[in-house]
């Protein structure tokens, strides 16, 4: 059985595409890359076909993750038909999520960071508007996260 994984924050270029292109490397690491799908996408609208922020891209790359193929969209109803864990990376996406929700899905609609081991962030910061260290500690905590989900999902599947 497959499983199908989307990732989601506000414009689907910096957060999300990271923890897709890291979940992405760390997946196929394990050998899962047929059993694991992954996606990303944004609550909202302004960067539609777009690539990943540049920085985000280059701070990504300096870890060894090719964030470069990934292109932005939107999120959409049809994704909780399609995707079994839906993870927010913020409290305010979530709560856009939630409201977009079908009373149907029966997957895992939360916050990213509840797979992590942080116990200082339970959300990940949006750096967009912030400095080349904001992207480094959206790196540090999505690796994290994205180890506890992987071993979730190896663990539950």
């Amino acid at each position: 059985m497959s499983v199908n994984v989307l990732f989601v924050c506000l414009g689907n270029i910096c957060r999300s595409p990271t923890a897709h292109g890291i979940f992405e490397e760390k997946v196929r690491q394990a050998g899962l890359e047929r059993r694991i799908q992954i996606d990303s996408a944004g609550t909202g609208a302004w960067h539609i076909g777009k690539g990943p922020d540049a920085r985000s891209q280059r701070a990504a790359l300096k870890r060894g993750y090719d964030l470069s193929q990934l292109r932005a969209r939107q999120v959409n109803p049809a994704d909780f038909d399609e995707y079994h864990y839906i993870l927010a990376m913020d409290h305010s996406n979530l709560q856009d999520l939630q409201a977009m929700r079908p009373a149907h899905y029966s997957g895992h609609l939360g916050l990213f960071l509840e797979f992590g081991d942080n116990d200082h962030y339970r959300e990940v910061p949006d750096p967009y508007y912030g400095e080349g260290d904001g992207f480094e500690l959206v790196l540090d905590l999505v690796e994290s996260a994205c180890d506890g989900l992987l071993q979730h999902i190896k663990t539950q599947r």
